[in-house]
């Protein structure tokens, strides 16, 4: 891996997406950045209602997340969110061509559900799953990453992989 290399950690919610990045940062000795509490609070309010965000509602968000990344990239950091659309990911990488790769936690409708139905005290309701596959383009440029497998697994993998 680039010593100084931001690894913005995808997916829909439910896919691991914090659990990940937290052992990847900690595993790699980096910093570790979770996208949703850079929310503002307007956001959050909206999700914990239950309506999906808008383009919008996302725009200054993805652009704090990319601050932090510029902010960072002398040291590396590991950063979460879910950048479900190329234009979100495009946003993220402005202005660190080069140093930055996005990895993609990858799973079924079926799994993803089935562990939001055992998570507690998020607020991100449950309802919202089908509308974050909707909003979903999987992308390109990135290490893709199955999430069927035990977190420590999956670090693993990536770690091979960068």
């Amino acid at each position: 891996m680039v010593e100084s290399q931001i690894l913005f950690v995808m997916g829909v919610s439910g896919s691991g997406k914090s659990t990940i990045g937290q052992l990847l940062a900690d595993k790699l000795n980096i910093p570790f950045f979770d996208g949703d509490s850079f929310h503002p609070e307007a956001n959050v309010k909206k999700m914990s209602e239950g309506k999906p965000l808008n383009d919008d509602d996302r725009q200054g968000w993805l652009e704090r997340l990319n601050e932090v990344a510029l902010n960072n990239i002398s040291t590396g950091a590991v950063i979460v969110c879910s950048a479900l659309k190329e234009k979100y990911r495009t946003i993220l990488g402005h202005n660190l061509e080069g140093q930055y790769k996005i990895i993609y936690l990858n799973g079924s409708f079926e799994l993803i559900n089935k562990r939001l139905n055992e998570r507690k005290n998020h607020y991100m309701p449950k309802g919202l799953l089908q509308s974050q596959f909707d909003t979903l383009e999987v992308p390109t440029e990135a290490l893709t990453i199955s999430i069927d497998q035990t977190p420590s697994e999956i670090v693993t993998e990536i770690t091979k992989k960068l």
